[in-house]
């Protein structure tokens, strides 16, 4: 595996061995930033993703009057100002390409006492901003936008705020706990109802800084008032970024690949419920429980899979890994189906159209729906010229196609995968036989 410039070349490889961990979580990441920025005293964070969006919520968390120290490469320091310690910022808060600083940041932002402005890149400023705009102007925040706040920039004018229940139409983890944290800023209880389970990671963190959460059926409550615990946290490693090793273990011959310390959490491991279900070898080793959180040691050997169908309540579980379970499913006996992902075209880039496009030129079998894709197989890919479209998890996932196509296959714009995932094509590398 080659680079040359921003455009990565993969290989065939004969097989996968080895050990290895990686990135700490990027969701908790986030939260660890937003959270310990508003506890009452000083948290510290071991095993930070220092990705560009993580990253970009640290420097927003700056901007706003948070003092944060890095003693080494992946520890922070995060000097709490309490709940309502933060600082009008002297400038428009840039969130870069993510999509998590701008949504949480939103709910956060809405019962401050001062004026901020939250923008971000081109894919920020497409991308739809009136999911959380909506029920934070509910609770009553001021929030402004273009086309009435369908998109960034926002214009948040923080005001008193009111408890709330909001049933969320889609179910989605950025607009929940976006509305958690401004819940956090009133009087009362606030509930969140999500139509399927999506990732707790704010209200595990929010428990383990001693705020009562309750969930119930579907019912998210939290009352507004008090004051955060410090965090002490080992960040455990991406479940989302082990997705991408999970299936290159198990579609490339003579594999054996261990991969530690990754978060577990039931509402992630969608992943681990698909592959297997798909007749992939993987086990779950070593679990622990980390600042609140599952973690275990996975183990994945080569398998011979079989399609099988994904929809309703998996959907969310799965919605970051559907890029490469599509590349597991070229290599399954007969038809995948992915059903009811609609929100697969709201991300960095429509997420659907990126996958079929890309992989269609290394002659996979698949073809889109408006709300999903299918995939029949097993099919012998061939190395193309493939492009990112600037996505971090569609370069990964084309990078591990690659893996099994004859010849080579060259990614354009690989360097996004820096997003969620900077040494990424290095550890595959070292991976390789």
């Amino acid at each position: 595996m080659k680079s040359s410039g921003d455009c990565q070349r993969i290989k065939r490889v004969e097989g996968l061995a080895g050990t290895l961990p990686v990135p700490g979580d990027k969701s908790i990441s986030h939260r660890a930033v937003l959270l310990g920025s508003i506890s009452h005293g000083i948290s510290r964070v071991r095993n930070f993703l220092r990705s560009q969006d993580c990253l970009s919520t640290m420097r927003c968390m700056k901007a706003l009057g948070v003092e944060i120290i890095e003693p080494n490469g992946s520890t922070l320091e995060i000097g709490g100002v309490g709940l309502h310690g933060l600082k009008e910022p002297q400038d428009v808060l840039n969130v870069s390409n993510s999509g998590t600083t701008i949504r949480l940041l939103s709910g956060l932002l809405a019962g401050q006492e001062f004026h901020a402005v939250l923008t971000g890149d081109d894919s920020i400023r497409r991308r739809p901003m009136l999911r959380v705009v909506g029920p934070l102007r509910e609770m009553g925040a001021k929030i402004f936008g273009r086309e009435d706040g369908r998109f960034a920039p926002l214009s948040i004018m923080g005001s008193d705020l009111n408890p709330s229940s909001y049933t969320l139409p889609v179910a989605s983890a950025q607009v929940k706990s976006a509305l958690l944290l401004a819940g956090l800023y009133t009087t009362g209880e606030t509930v969140v109802k999500e139509p399927a389970p999506t990732r707790d990671h704010t209200e595990r963190m929010l428990r383990c800084m001693g705020k009562e959460v309750k969930s119930s059926d579907g019912n998210i409550a939290i009352r507004g008032g008090g004051e955060l615990s410090p965090l002490d946290l080992e960040v455990p490693g991406d479940i989302s970024s082990a997705a991408f090793f999970l299936v290159s273990g198990l579609v490339c011959p003579d594999s054996q690949v261990t991969i530690r310390g990754v978060g577990v959490n039931p509402t992630r491991t969608g992943i681990i419920d698909v592959l297997s279900e798909m007749g992939g070898n993987i086990s779950v080793a070593n679990e622990r429980a980390e600042g609140g959180e599952p973690v275990a040691d996975l183990q994945v050997e080569s398998s011979e899979l079989r399609g099988i169908d994904i929809h309703g309540g998996m959907i969310p579980r799965v919605i970051d890994e559907l890029p490469v379970i599509a590349v597991a499913a070229t290599q399954a006996k007969g038809k995948t189906v992915v059903r009811d992902a609609q929100e697969l075209r709201v991300k960095e880039t429509d997420r659907i159209r990126a996958s079929v496009e890309e992989l269609s030129k290394l002659g996979a079998k698949i073809e889109e729906s408006d709300d999903g894709f299918s995939v029949e197989g097993p099919t012998e890919l061939r190395g193309a010229k493939c492009h990112s479209h600037d996505d971090h998890r569609i370069a990964m996932a084309l990078a591990v196609a690659g893996l099994v196509a004859e010849g080579e296959t060259n990614i354009t714009n690989a360097d996004c995968v820096d997003v969620s995932f900077p040494n990424f094509f290095e550890t595959l590398t070292n991976l390789a036989r």
